[in-house]
């Protein structure tokens, strides 16, 4: 597996972390099927092998530098929300998922904390995107024609307003670069009017899960993102990651207010950062100081802290 990695224990979390990221994975006897921004999907014969890695992307760009233990604390987050999905609905980890992951772990260490092994599923081709107040791409939206998207709103709202009620924005799945809105009635078309009501159904029902356990810790889930795949019988699944802050958008409770962007716990530290420079969103992308680096990450630990209970 290349370097050895050392890992350092933090007090306040129940797993170690590397004092160095792992950005690449090497020396695995299975094939690899998927490179993403920050996963890699391995074929384990009867499963797959899914890999959060250390990498951290902005403006669709791969940093240089990656954040070290930032795969983990997003797998274990994961893992924790599955578990709560599952009162909901099936999902992609396969049913001896943790004698497995430590069966994984005795050989290949590094990879214990940071992996899921998988269904084989076949992913629909839309993203279900679920909000709950009115920032990002949904905020622009607003802004310049008065609507969320296809939704029609309630004139004179601000940046991260509540919305009267949590709403349903698909988009497509792009294999590179930015997904794109995609209004209900198109996503139903796409992959069928009795799967996509149920996907709409199950993505707001999730999205409430996720809304009433993220206030009992103080936090908002302003929006987020979940992707489904189907079985070869047809059966619809939860996959990939779910409630993360690479999926969700997280705002402190205590000093919310609308009228304005929210801080958030997730790499927009890096974005901001990177915002200040004269650099044009090509690679290569300009090198991230150290505080920006420890910066971001002590977000991604603190988001874990307070949303999965000790």
């Amino acid at each position: 597996m290349g370097s050895i990695q050392h890992y350092m224990q933090t007090s306040s979390l129940p797993f170690p972390l590397p004092d160095r990221p792992l950005c690449k994975v090497e020396g695995l006897p299975y094939p690899l099927l998927a490179s993403g921004k920050v996963r890699e999907v391995y074929d384990m014969g009867d499963a797959l092998l899914m890999v959060a890695t250390d990498r951290v992307s902005a403006f669709d760009v791969i940093m240089q530098e990656g954040l070290a233990g930032k795969g983990i604390l997003l797998t274990q987050m994961s893992l924790y929300w599955f578990e709560r999905a599952a009162a909901l609905t099936q999902h992609h980890l396969v049913e001896d998922h943790a004698a497995r992951i430590e069966a994984l772990g005795e050989q290949f260490p590094e990879l214990q904390y940071r992996s899921m092994i998988v269904k084989k599923l076949q992913p629909l081709p839309i993203e279900a995107v679920v909000r709950g107040y009115l920032s990002g791409s949904g905020w622009k939206s607003y802004r310049e024609t008065g609507k969320l998207f296809e939704y029609e709103l309630p004139t004179g709202l601000s940046e991260s307003s509540q919305l009267p009620q949590p709403l349903f924005t698909p988009t497509t799945k792009a294999a590179s670069g930015h997904d794109m809105p995609i209004n209900c009635a198109d996503a139903a078309e796409l992959i069928g009017e009795v799967l996509f009501q149920k996907v709409h159904q199950l993505s707001i029902a999730l999205y409430q899960m996720g809304l009433q356990c993220a206030s009992a810790a103080k936090l908002i889930l302003a929006d987020t993102k979940f992707e489904f795949g189907l079985d070869d019988a047809g059966e619809l699944y939860l996959i990939d990651e779910i409630l993360t802050p690479d999926s969700s958008r997280y705002w402190p409770r205590q000093s919310y207010h609308a009228g304005g962007p929210q801080p958030s716990f997730d790499k927009q530290f890096i974005r901001d950062y990177l915002e200040s420079l004269d650099w044009d969103k090509t690679p290569p992308p300009p090198t991230l100081p150290d505080d920006v680096l420890s910066g971001t990450l002590a977000r991604y630990i603190e988001a874990y802290q307070m949303i999965v209970p000790n």
